[in-house]
Formats: structure tokens, sequence, C-alpha cells
């Protein structure tokens, strides 16, 4: 019996320091075909030769893309065309270890099949339900409107746990949860009847939480320290937010969890409590937005296999009295299901 071969949506989730690719068959439900992962981006063209490579002589339907930050227009995912572009080309000063890769994967794809549909997934997206309050920093009116306020990411592999949901718990799946994405970069979110209230993250992907190289919750008092005191300009703390902070700063040996939980050195200790603490401070938040929390959910590489991580924040946030569960994301088909949808004939 001959084999019913579809045509592949192919999806690019390009990461801070990697790229994650998949494909999947469209119809009539989606099916992963492949999947892979490359360290770097599209700046390299052995990236796209790999792809190639994968697809074979299987026809292409569309791309998508994962897009960190959507700014204040982009609620839900887009076609991409000259104008979006150009909107997210502004946005890189917002996220500049992921905005850059995503795009540049856009503009590879762009240039190799012109003719190819892409869409753009946002990580923002998912917390554009958010109460106003929630999304406002207490600045001058004129600032807000310019489009300095709490956006929130991470939305793609929040909105695929909150898919999960209703077949992992389905008694708690419209509650009062708290997801924990822990990973190289980490945030909290709460999460209402499937729709975010509240996260650690804000303006940029720098707020809340200690991160692998980025600082989390910082007092706005320490950069104006540094830029008089220290002489720092903008590139100079940008360096040392992003890539010089978070475990690998305290620890001052690794970003990497699994060497720090590893490690001997006394720092590497300070730098894993550091991380800890933060949670369990942030999580009380997250339950303070919720008015109570019914379940916390762990994703994320530290999130998902970093089991005595997991028993630690537990234990701080016994006082929550929720369950617990470890959900793994899959932002992948998160994307591949809108991509889907955005190509789907009118």
């Amino acid at each position: 019996m001959a084999v019913e071969v579809t045509d592949l949506l192919l999806v690019l989730n390009a990461g801070s320091s990697n790229l994650k690719f998949a494909a999947y068959e469209a119809a009539p439900e989606l099916r992963l075909a492949f999947e892979g992962q490359i360290e770097g981006d599209f700046e390299s063209a052995s990236a796209l030769d790999r792809i190639r490579d994968a697809l074979g002589a299987r026809a292409l339907r569309g791309v998508g893309h994962r897009v960190v930050h959507g700014g204040l227009h982009y609620d839900r995912p887009m076609r991409v065309d000259d104008a979006v572009l150009h909107d997210l080309d502004a946005l890189v000063p917002l996220a500049p270890l992921h905005q850059p890769r995503s795009l540049a994967g856009i503009r590879a794809i762009a240039a190799w099949r012109p003719e190819l549909p892409q869409v753009a997934c946002f990580d923002t997206a998912f917390h554009r339900t958010q109460p106003a309050v929630a999304q406002a920093f207490a600045l001058p009116r004129e600032l807000a409107d310019a489009g300095l306020r709490r956006y929130g990411f991470h939305g793609l592999s929040y909105e695929s746990v909150v898919a999960a949901l209703p077949r992992v718990a389905p008694e708690l799946a419209r509650g009062r949860v708290v997801i924990a994405h822990l990973g190289n970069g980490a945030s909290l979110c709460a999460v209402r009847d499937g729709r975010s209230v509240a996260t650690t993250m804000g303006f940029s992907a720098l707020d809340g939480l200690v991160m692998g190289t980025r600082c989390g919750l910082l007092d706005p008092g320490v950069l104006l320290y540094l830029m008089r005191e220290r002489g720092m300009g903008a590139p100079a703390l940008e360096h040392l937010l992003y890539e010089r902070s978070g475990l690998l700063g305290v620890s001052g040996l690794s970003s990497d969890m699994r060497v720090l939980l590893a490690s001997d050195d006394p720092r590497a200790r300070e730098a894993v409590d550091l991380f800890v603490y933060r949670i369990g401070r942030e999580l009380g938040s997250m339950a303070a937005a919720l008015g109570g929390a019914d379940a916390l959910v762990f994703t994320g590489g530290i999130g998902e296999h970093a089991a005595g991580i997991r028993e630690r924040v537990c234990a701080a946030a016994a006082w929550l009295g929720a369950s617990t569960f470890v959900v793994a994301s899959d932002e992948n088909r998160m994307i591949a299901s809108h991509t889907a949808r955005v190509l789907a004939p009118s």
C-alpha cells in the first residue's frame, strides 16, 4: 500500500546559543518528520546545508520561526513580509541575544526560497492577556506610550505547557498554576484558566530570576552607579548584564547548572543557592498575583532534568500547598501549530 506523502512545515527555533529545527507533516494532523540541533545560527552556511540534507526531496509548505520579541504591535503569529521584518529589527535592542538570530534565520530562508511563506511566532504574545496593571511600570505616561512596559518572555514554552495540562492534570488545568521555565534563560509565569496573569520577566529578558549569564532582578540604582562611578557605557553594561552575570558571574566558573552541581567549589554552591532562593522569592509573587496556587509545574532544561533543584524549590515552597508536576515543553510543535493555522486557506 502506498504511503501518502504530505508537504512539510519547517520550524526554526533560535535560542541564545543554538538553533533547534524540526519538520512536521501538516495533514491530517501534525506529525514529526525529523528534528535536530545546531550550535550557532544561520551565520554559518552549514546550518542551512544540514536542514537541506534532512529535507531531501520533501516539499516545504512554509516555515515557522520562534521570535522572542513582538513589541507592542504583534500579539499573535504573523506572516512575515518586509514591513514585519523592519518592525522586528527595531526590537533587537530589547532582546540582543535572541532577536538577531531569529531574524538571521528568516533572511536565510528568504534568500534560499523567496517564494516560501514564513510565519513569526512571538514569545511575548502569550502574556498580552495580562491585566494592564501587571504590564505597567511606574514611569511617565509618554514612556509607557512609547513601549516601555512589561512584556514577558518564554511564551511559546508556557503555551505548550498549558496545552499539555488537560492531559497531565485535567482537574488543575483551568486552575491557578505557576509554571517554572528553568534553563539557561529562566522565568516564572502565573496562569489562571490557561491565560497568563503575571510573569517575572519584563521589558527585556534580563528581569526576574537568576539565569545562566543574565543577572535577573537588579536595582536600577546599580546601573546608575556603574555609569557614574565606573564609567560604563551602554555596550559595556549590556555585555555585563547579558553575558557576564547570572550563574557564571556569581560562580566565576560556569553558566551550566550541571557543572555547578558537580563542583565542590564554594562559589558554585553560592550560585546555586542564589538561583534557588530567587525562585522561592518570585514564587511568592506569582502566588500573590493568583491569590494562591493549585499547582507548580517545572519545565525547561533545568526544570525537567535537575531533580535536586526541583526538590529544593519545592521544599522552600511547601507553604503553598500546591501539587507539583514536570511537563516537557514542546515549543517546536507549538510553532508548527501556529504556522499551520496562519497558512491555512481562509
